[in-house]
């Protein structure tokens, strides 16, 4: 009994390693790619939390291969545009897509 609770507790382990890791591959993106999108992600929430012209929490962002997608509500066209102006400073962006909703 003890050794199937442990096998049972290795494989449980095991997929857990392993599995986050088919995440990466399923999008065809290298780890290395995948480490720079998310470093791309943290970068441009950083500096829309930063602006206080920006309400960054009304505001998702994505990154895949260098492309930033941001989506979410804006109170006016202006927040918008200032949304992807700070993104498209942000090092490593390679484009913007600005999905963005304005509410007013």
């Amino acid at each position: 009994m003890f050794l199937r609770t442990t096998l049972a507790a290795t494989l449980a382990a095991t997929a857990l390693i392993v599995l986050p890791g088919c995440a990466v591959t399923r999008d065809q993106q290298t780890v290395g790619a995948y480490i720079d999108d998310t470093a791309i992600t943290t970068a441009v929430k950083a500096k829309l939390v930063e602006d206080k012209s920006v309400d960054a929490a009304a505001i998702s962002v994505e990154t895949l291969n260098g492309t930033v997608m941001l989506s979410g509500f804006a109170k006016s066209a202006a927040e918008k545009n200032t949304a992807e102006s700070l993104t498209r400073d942000v090092k490593g962006v390679k484009a913007v897509k600005n999905g963005i909703t304005v509410r007013g």
